[in-house]
């Protein structure tokens, strides 16, 4: 699993274009389950 600190240092976007908060699974070039929370 990939925290948001870590998916901080990979990307270059930020809040708030940042639209993801944990990766769950990574298979690099292909695909990746991730979580974004969102609060209503």
């Amino acid at each position: 699993m990939i925290d948001i600190k870590e998916i901080q240092s990979i990307l270059p976007h930020r809040y708030p274009f940042l639209l993801i908060d944990r990766i769950l699974e990574l298979d690099p070039g292909k695909t990746a389950r991730g979580i974004k929370n969102v609060t209503i």
